[in-house]
């Protein structure tokens, strides 16, 4: 079984990167971001902000991701959520989740128990997020934490979110990208890599060179595993 363990903050890659590693290996797919915005979502629609209750509405909901990297999905409570997490409302909201933390620890406790199961099933699991080389899979095979200049991230970001990274969406999107890493990295370390985790800088590499990148670190792992 192989772990691969993807760090950064959002514009560097990670997320497209890791699914498409996840599917030249035939492994599951675990985006641990997506888990945090399904639960802030929750208390969003429950009105709930007190971070015991925050905690409390974890503990009972009845939660289901997908783990194939082709297809997308996760429900909340029998309800698909999969476009409704990737709103504005929830994106700026989500440390109403992540800066708890309890809220925290119940979270990393499904997603080591989703690694576990999804690895032995598949024989490997890429899991992506911005704690997973350090807290969730400090031993996974592989331990990469990919970055890139903070310009460049935040032009990536606003062609996912518009479109096109014209100099209005930009704008639009720089105070989003920057006010979550500085929030985030209050919980969370992603912005440099502990020892033992490999740095892939994705400033000047598209996304091809970022996938080959990751599949020699993989390729290297395996080897010495021999």
């Amino acid at each position: 079984m192989t772990v691969i363990a993807i760090d950064g903050p959002s514009g560097v890659g990670k997320s497209s990167v890791s699914r498409e590693v996840a599917r030249r290996n035939g492994f599951g797919y675990l985006d641990t971001g997506a888990m945090y915005r399904a639960m802030a979502w929750l208390c969003l629609q429950r009105g709930v902000s007190d971070p015991g209750d925050v905690v409390e509405q974890i503990r009972g909901v009845d939660f289901e991701i997908s783990t194939d990297p082709e297809h997308e999905s996760v429900e909340v409570d029998g309800i698909d959520v999969t476009s409704d997490i990737r709103s504005e409302n929830v994106s700026t909201n989500v440390q109403i989740v992540s800066s708890v933390p309890d809220a925290r620890e119940e979270l990393i406790e499904m997603q080591r128990d989703i690694i576990s199961r999804v690895s032995a099933d598949k024989g490997g699991i890429v899991v992506e997020g911005r704690d997973i080389t350090t807290v969730v899979a400090p031993d996974a095979d592989v331990r990469i934490l990919m970055t890139a200049r903070e310009d460049v991230r935040i032009a990536r970001r606003a062609g996912e979110i518009h479109g096109e990274a014209t100099e209005e969406s930009v704008e639009a999107t720089r105070a989003q990208v920057a006010d979550r890493d500085r929030k985030d990295s209050a919980t969370t370390s992603f912005l440099t890599a502990a020892e033992g985790v490999h740095t892939l800088d994705t400033t000047h590499i598209d996304f091809d060179e970022s996938v080959a990148a990751v599949m020699g670190l993989v390729e290297e792992a395996d080897g010495g595993n021999k």
